[in-house]
């Protein structure tokens, strides 16, 4: 456990991290959205197939 404590990274030291989501056919960065753009992907729902296909 100690050497976890170690290794933590400061607020100062991460790297943000880039979201890309299919849109349309193809791939795009969610920071590339304007403002409703980037507010309805906020709203999206994830789903398993698994799960989707059980209501059947």
């Amino acid at each position: 456990m100690a050497d976890f404590e170690e290794n933590k990274l400061g607020d100062e030291e991460r790297q943000k991290c880039e979201v890309w989501t299919r849109v349309m056919g193809y791939y795009r960065p969610t920071s590339a959205f304007n403002k409703g753009k980037q507010s309805e992907f906020m709203d999206r729902k994830c789903y398993s197939e698994d799960k989707a296909s059980e209501g059947k």
